[in-house]
């Protein structure tokens, strides 16, 4: 996701249906705005609430004379519509005689104690977990989902400029969006068919995808990725509802009384059942709130229809509205079930009300469910990742049969319109642009052929100095059953140039079955990673990193060649076995040794490791969603947890390797969603190597001597300053996404995000191991963290500027060691929500 966030944004700096419309401000007396205030068409349930700046949005299919704004402490204001459509009125509202010295009334705060609407928000919990499909053992349904994005707020000034000279035809025939009057362009279309089959008893779901049609950007997987990761499936029963890697409180949870203000407005007769209407807004601001409204049942205490809008002081980044509602189906006297749901997102860098931007609407419908059905348990267990979607598209008589909800005018547009502007050579360039700044490859259609990556063409470090990359991968379409790529270095310094190529095929695409192989000739910045794998062409940060504390002069040549074959049996469950051959060398051998005793030396030493490994991976990361059938696949979610067993078999003797040892791995990381409270990063290491190694076959403990923050690495550890043959390690990372600063009033504009960190280590080190490599010792102190748990905690500040974050990290002990640095700054940057 992070990877096509600014590909999105790029496409932000370039770009009939209802009978009455009505906009406007509401103020009060002061010329202040108004908050949530209720903004209803009169004698019917079609109305709204204010935003956080007074404002809103309001159309309807009927006609309607009269629109009601009221306001607790307020007088309620009566208008007239002098004509069908009305837009920026300007509404001021007087306050209430008798509730002038009310406080808690002016202000809206609402009264936990002895309020109506409080009453029905517990009878509603009570009744959640029996509403819906919940009530039966097993369930099934069809679903169809349509997927759109538009550029919105499109005026005269945006069309005059030259940017869209030779594209004037794509802003024909305009309309406007029911939720906030805007003018939209549609730009992209994705359609959906599938089954949905759930069991409560076992807890399993499985959804069929058995169609799929897709405008726009067919071929570019990057962007449908980021469509289903955007809109993933939630329950407005839930007590969070989590959008853009955010948790957001749902109107309908268990604190939600401690989050939201509720005001019981209404009450209506709706297809035959009573059903009482909430009013909700959030307390405080800056927090991950809506507001808006819902009508419940009366004697099923079951949702009927709910409102959501996100409010504009929540901290969230490049979204300025988040709009969303849910129709649900009378079945019976006791049932409803969801049938329709809508949600709309404004991205936009500002969220001022004139501010451009891009709608992402997502429509759902549900029908011919079915219940009591039960399947076996494997049923669940196979083909879990339905979004091979290139796979099923069909043709225009599968979607007459199959659509749920009819095309409207605009969305039946789409299809020409995208075809007409492929095209286009203009439209082109403006895709190819912003395609390179999301991948990073710059494409050579005549060849097949992608050159970069663009962002890894410069990097220093103190063996080669400046150094410059060029890069190269194959590429015939997103789902290549083989891919070979490569990339020549030259360092300015050392004047050599260093080289890597590899090669991917899939044998077997059922059981992803994948051979791959390649060789590596560079300088690389080894023990950054406890648990690294042998990636041909991987290479960290720090060995080009033109920023380093201290001297970054612990370097290595290595020439690695591996030959590897993987295979999925198991969604989500990867096994790979393969082989590789390392020799290993200091790239500054005045500075760095990798020098260990060897008998069978002339010398009695030798400076260069010759190694042959076999290694055996599992890793299994259950919930993991890709999307793709080639040979590369790509990852549409990052909720999923990560379990890593990794056995490395060294082997003496074969091409002249030297060391006979065995090395056993064991990492699990684990994201942890905790509601209003943010989001937990942990991560548990554990290993052990069997057998005498020197140096270059040891654990070391990661550290990192760049100004960049590092999941995983210790910030304030130095290059090799601890190293083991056992270790264990924790690492966990909280961002509070803003819940305490939102509490401080001078900070609470600034959206800022509190990121803690904690971290820690503990290590040993066998004398026969230390004794092995003692020649390397002279500048490499070889020491372990085994009197006691090395330790760091660190306190961040991220979102600065929206792009930036800063970690300030402190060093808990071993502050005896030489050059031990007690406290140090890290920071990063990047697009995220």
């Amino acid at each position: 996701m992070k990877q096509i966030l600014p590909l999105f944004l790029f496409f932000l700096t370039v770009f009939v249906n209802a009978q009455t419309k009505v906009s406007g401000v509401v103020l009060d007396e002061s010329g202040e705005p108004v908050a949530f205030a209720n903004v209803l068409f009169k004698n019917s349930t079609e109305g709204t609430i204010t935003n956080d700046n007074g404002r809103f949005y309001l159309e309807s299919d009927n006609n309607h004379e009269l629109l009601v704004i009221s306001f607790i402490g307020y007088e309620n204001l009566e208008i007239a519509l002098g004509s069908r459509v009305n837009y920026d009125m300007d509404i001021t509202l007087v306050e209430a005689a008798e509730q002038l010295n009310e406080v808690v009334l002016v202000s809206g705060k609402q009264s936990k104690k002895n309020n109506p609407a409080v009453d029905i928000l517990r009878k509603i919990w009570a009744k959640k977990r029996v509403n819906g499909v919940r009530k039966f053992k097993q369930y099934a349904f069809d679903k169809y989902e349509k997927v759109e994005f538009d550029l919105n707020t499109i005026d005269s000034a945006l069309m005059k400029r030259k940017i869209f000279k030779g594209l004037e035809f794509v802003f024909q025939d305009l309309d406007t969006s029911r939720i906030t009057g805007k003018t939209y362009l549609p730009i992209f279309l994705n359609e959906t068919f599938s089954k949905v089959y759930g069991d409560n008893v076992l807890n399993e779901e499985k959804e069929e995808v058995l169609g799929n049609k897709n405008s726009g950007f067919e071929s570019n997987q990057a962007i449908i990725a980021f469509v289903q990761d955007l809109y993933q499936s939630y329950d407005i029963y839930d007590n969070y509802l989590k959008f853009f890697d955010k948790s957001f409180t749902s109107p309908l949870s268990r604190t939600g009384i401690d989050t939201y203000n509720y005001a019981l407005r209404d009450s209506a007769f709706i297809e035959n059942k009573w059903c009482y209407n909430i009013v909700y807004y959030p307390r405080r601001k800056n927090e991950l709130t809506f507001k808006g409204d819902f009508w419940v049942n009366d004697s099923t205490w079951a949702i009927k229809n709910i409102n959501l809008e996100v409010t504009k002081s929540a901290n969230i980044n490049w979204v300025k509205e988040i709009y969303i509602e849910q129709d649900f189906d009378v079945v019976n006297d006791s049932l409803f079930l969801l049938k329709r749901d809508y949600m709309l997102s404004d991205f936009s860098f500002q969220k001022k009300e004139e501010s451009r931007g891009v709608y992402g609407k997502r429509t759902t419908v549900y029908d011919n469910y079915k219940f009591d059905q039960l399947k076996p348990k494997d049923f669940y267990r196979k083909d879990l990742n339905p979004l091979d979607i290139n796979l099923i598209v069909k043709d225009d008589d599968f979607w007459e049969k199959n659509r749920l909800e009819s095309l409207n005018k605009d969305e039946a547009g789409i299809y020409k319109l995208l075809d007409t502007l492929k095209t286009v050579p203009k439209f082109k360039s403006y895709y190819n642009l912003a395609s390179i700044l999301g991948s990073g490859y710059i494409e050579i259609d005549k060849w097949n052929l992608d050159v970069g990556t663009i962002y890894d063409f410069f990097g220093y470090n103190d063996a080669e100095g400046p150094r410059a990359r060029i890069g190269a991968r194959t590429y015939f379409g997103q789902n290549d059953p083989w891919r070979i790529e490569g990339y020549t270095a030259y360092g300015f310094t050392d004047r050599k140039f260093k080289h890597g190529i590899s090669g991917k095929f899939l044998l077997d695409r059922k059981t992803r079955l994948i051979v791959s192989g390649g060789n590596r000739r560079d300088i690389e910045q080894l023990g950054v990673s406890l648990t690294a794998t042998n990636d041909v062409l991987g290479r960290s940060v720090a060995s080009s990193s033109l920023l380093t504390v201290g001297a970054n002069n612990r370097l290595t040549n290595i020439n690695l060649s591996a030959l590897r074959f993987e295979m999925e049996p198991i969604t989500n469950f990867r096994i790979s076995l393969g082989g590789t051959f390392r020799t290993l060398s200091s790239a500054l051998p005045n500075d760095f040794s990798l020098d260990y005793i060897d008998v069978e030396s002339q010398t009695g030493i030798s400076s260069e490791i010759r190694q042959f490994d076999f290694n055996t991976l599992l890793i299994y990361t259950p919930g993991k969603k890709t999307i793709g059938y080639g040979v590369e696949l790509r990852d549409v979610n990052d909720t999923y947890s990560t379990l890593l067993l990794n056995y490395t078999k060294g082997l003496d003797g074969l091409l002249d390797s030297d060391f006979k040892y065995s090395k056993l791995q064991l990492s699990y990381s684990q994201p942890w969603q905790l509601g209003g409270f943010g989001r937990l990063m942990s991560t548990v290491e554990l290993g052990k190597t069997f057998g005498e190694v020197p140096l270059g076959l040891l654990s070391v403990v990661p550290g990192n001597q760049t100004f960049f923050s590092n999941y995983g690495s210790f910030p304030n550890l130095d290059f090799y300053e601890f190293v083991t043959d056992t270790y264990a390690s924790v690492h966990l990372e909280h961002n509070f996404n803003g819940r305490l600063f939102s509490r401080i009033p001078f900070l609470r504009k600034l959206n800022l995000r509190e990121i803690v960190g904690l971290r820690g280590v503990w290590g040993d080190l066998s004398d026969a191991n230390i004794a092995l490599s003692a020649p390397a010792t002279v500048n490499t102190p070889l020491r372990a963290p085994s009197e006691k748990i090395y330790y760091e905690y660190s306190f961040g500040v991220g979102n600065i500027f929206k792009i930036f974050r800063i970690d300030f990290n402190f060093r808990g002990n071993y502050l005896d060691n030489p050059d031990a640095r007690p406290f140090g700054v890290t920071g990063t940057f990047g697009f995220n929500f």
